[in-house]
Parts: structure tokens; sequence; C-alpha cells
């Protein structure tokens, strides 16, 4: 139960709002760092279970989670995502 508990980051929302994700994987893509994240009260074996894709980015020893408002750059970061899934 520790190794979960780990794994649970919190966000806060434009709103102000506490959001908590558990990190299911990190992926590198063009020298940048990007986290799936999957809010904690959905279930990863859900079909209906909604990924949140964010940059990771580093300061030092202090990681934060940014969304990616550039369009371009999310969408080629989801094909690379999504190739992964075409081989399985």
């Amino acid at each position: 139960m520790t190794e979960e508990k780990e794994n649970i980051i919190e966000t806060v929302d434009e709103d102000g709002n506490v959001i908590q994700f558990n990190l299911f994987d990190v992926i590198e893509y063009e020298g940048k760092e990007y986290a799936l994240l999957l809010p904690v009260d959905e279930d990863e074996e859900d079909d209906d279970a909604e990924m949140i894709l964010m940059r990771l980015v580093s300061d030092g020893d202090e990681y934060s989670f940014e969304t990616i408002d550039d369009e371009a750059e999310f969408e080629a970061v989801s094909e690379y995502l999504e190739s992964f899934e075409d081989e399985e």
C-alpha cells in the first residue's frame, strides 16, 4: 500500500481545487518528459477511464506538472503514445 501512495500526486486546478492523480507513467519525447495521470477515482482497467497527459518540468530537485497548451505539441505526444498502444 505504501508504494501506491507514493504514486499519488496532487495538482491544483485554475479554480484552486486540489485534484489527486495516480502517476501512471512518465515518458520522454523530443527531450521533454510527460506524465500520464489517472484521477484517483477512476479505474485504469475501465475502458472509459480518461488518462490526463501533462508536461513534467523539473526545477532542480522540484518537479511540477504543466498543461500542454500548444495543440501541435499535445497532438505529437499523443500520437507518440498511441504508437505504443498499436504495438501491443
